[in-house]
């Protein structure tokens, strides 16, 4: 086996939340935190989303711990993908996100492997992301992302 070089370093955790205020007062009360508003960044000059209607009401809160960070996303009543998980299994895990140098080549690692893009995203400075359809084969959905700097 040949290690995927762009899921190596695991950024995030995203957990989908029914209410964003009781999933944070809940981790708080065990210690997790302190939480903040995800910061919407720079626009995208590439965006490939299934509403990007949804995408802009998504709601999440995030916690940055020793090691990674955790996100709890409340998505919209709009049809997207983070909805419909949530409408299909309730509150849990959605997706892991790796953090890749070089989201180029992740992609096209990907496509080697026969993965198929479910959204990606990037920005004129290189940074982004990339959902990838493997909840079938990994029981959630996994990412990469490319941080902006």
């Amino acid at each position: 086996m040949n290690p995927n070089p762009h899921l190596r370093t695991l950024h995030h955790i995203c957990i989908v939340a029914i209410d964003l205020d009781r999933a944070v007062a809940y981790y708080e009360s065990l210690g997790v935190g302190p939480w903040y508003d995800y910061p919407k960044s720079t626009a995208y000059k590439e965006f490939e989303v299934p509403s990007r209607e949804a995408s802009a009401a998504m709601r999440y809160k995030c916690a940055n711990l020793d090691n990674v960070q955790l996100q709890l996303c409340k998505p919209p009543e709009l049809d997207c993908p983070q909805r419909r998980f949530l409408d299909e299994h309730g509150e849990g895990v959605h997706h892991l996100g790796f953090e890749t140098p070089d989201l180029t080549d992740a992609r096209a690692h990907a496509g080697r492997l026969g993965l198929g893009v479910l959204a990606p995203g990037r920005r004129a400075d290189g940074s982004g992301f990339c959902y990838f359809d493997t909840r079938e084969g990994a029981g959630v959905v996994l990412e990469v992302r490319r941080t902006q700097r």
